[in-house]
């Protein structure tokens, strides 16, 4: 069980992003969206989205930086375990809280307006139960383990995670961690595995091609030709 948990299950929620990724570009291009339902309401959309994205964003950047940061390098810059804890403690919670907020607003946005919710699929209600349980899970293992030090995941998570790159996953660093942090990285691990085939492939879709785009150029109207004006046939000649 161990080595299918912390050795197979890494590198098959993998191969179930990436091919995803591949197969809903290929042949489900036009469901790549997250479904806007803003047109049915936005008033409460334009308070419930920014709250959940910045949320989710640091709760990224929080993993990020605790799974990939070997502790070597916090030491190398004057941060120590104790301020490391706190800072991880405070801001995780923080991001986890934020992220929570928002997802219920989204859901209740969803759940009380009548066309939103006729809007929603089985399979959006499938990805919230997941996203809420992965964050929930992440902040009750972070409080349950808060005392002194808290539980040092850099020593034990962090280089099992890390090994994974190396193609030499390390699946016995994961045997004594607390029974609440191995829930929350298994639930994490189905989400990814998860992403392809939700509304969440959107994350993916970023608008890059903007930063190499041409300037768009905007030109003001000649004064005289404001208000209606009489068709003409043809084509018009550019004016310089």
């Amino acid at each position: 069980m161990t080595l299918l948990l912390w050795g197979v299950l890494p590198y098959a929620a993998f191969v179930s992003l990436v091919a995803g990724l591949v197969w809903r570009h290929r042949y489900d291009r036009f469901g790549w969206t997250t479904r806007s339902s803003q047109i049915y309401e936005s008033k409460l959309l334009n308070i419930a989205s920014p709250v959940f994205h910045y949320g989710i964003l640091f709760v990224l950047i929080g993993h990020l930086i605790g799974l990939f940061v070997p502790e070597s390098w916090t030491d190398a810059v004057g941060v120590d375990e104790r301020a490391y804890h706190l800072f991880s403690l405070f801001g995780g919670t923080a991001a986890g809280v934020l992220t929570v907020a928002g997802i219920g607003l989204l859901v209740y946005r969803r759940r009380t307006n009548a066309p939103v919710f006729r809007a929603t699929t089985g399979n959006d209600k499938f990805m919230y139960v997941f996203l809420l349980a992965s964050i929930v899970l992440g902040m009750a293992a972070k409080l349950t383990h808060s005392s002194g030090t808290g539980f040092d995941y850099r020593h034990s998570i962090a280089p099992w995670s890390r090994s994974l790159f190396r193609l030499d996953p390390e699946v016995g660093l994961m045997g004594g961690v607390p029974v609440l942090y191995q829930v929350h990285a298994v639930v994490g691990m189905v989400l990814i595995a998860l992403v392809p085939y939700t509304r969440l492939v959107h994350m993916f879709s970023a608008p890059v091609q903007y930063l190499f785009r041409p300037y768009v150029v905007y030109r003001s109207r000649d004064p005289r030709q404001l208000g209606p004006r009489a068709d003409r046939p043809g084509w018009e000649r550019a004016e310089p």
